[in-house]
């Protein structure tokens, strides 16, 4: 419930915000404004999550994110703007302000027993592995992270998040993966003995 507040809250205070980032969007890169895809949620079960959109829609299989991605786009993934919009997944109860960032419902099966734990919370707008490297890290280093979060999860170990996040989002750091405009896929890394 409290993150339900939070999320009523803060779109609240940045709706006028929410509001011109939409006009720009459309005036820089078209229709749709929002981006929405199919990510894995609480205990493993899909929903469709929305952001704000930060690519050109280019129908191009050939075409590459870094290609796809634009000076304006870039600018919305810095500073975290294009998550304003899962705020509503938050109100919805597909997300919390705070956990393991929703990835892929194509990673399901390429997870390992230990990194499937990090589907027993829900995810989050921002996580702890995002205010220790985000994209910047592996995705060993991601998981490990997301399973000491499951693991930990408290009320001031959220509120610590948040504080972390406010402070990320102001140096920009970890946006992007090595010579990657976003994070590398993720293939999966099994262990024999799970």
């Amino acid at each position: 419930m409290l993150n339900k507040l939070f999320a009523l809250l803060i779109l609240f205070l940045t709706l006028p915000l929410i509001l011109l980032l939409g006009v720009l969007i459309k005036v820089n890169l078209g229709s749709p404004v929002f981006f929405r895809q199919s990510r894995t949620g609480l205990n493993g079960e899909l929903f469709t999550m929305v952001k704000f959109r930060t690519m050109l829609n280019i129908k191009d299989d050939l075409k590459s994110d870094s290609e796809r991605i634009t000076n304006f786009g870039k600018f919305l993934r810095s500073t975290s703007l294009d998550e304003l919009p899962e705020l509503w997944n938050v109100i919805k109860g597909d997300m919390n302000i705070v956990g393991p960032r929703p990835l892929l419902g194509e990673y399901l099966i390429r997870y390992s027993k230990e990194q499937f734990r990090r589907h027993e919370v829900r995810p989050g707008i921002t996580g702890w592995a995002q205010v220790n490297g985000r994209n910047a890290i592996s995705w060993e280093e991601k998981f490990n992270l997301d399973v000491w979060f499951v693991d930990n999860k408290s009320f001031f170990l959220e509120v610590k998040v948040v504080l972390l996040t406010v402070i990320k989002v102001f140096r920009r750091e970890g946006v992007s993966s090595k010579n990657h405009p976003t994070m590398t896929i993720f293939y999966g890394k099994f262990n024999k003995n799970e």
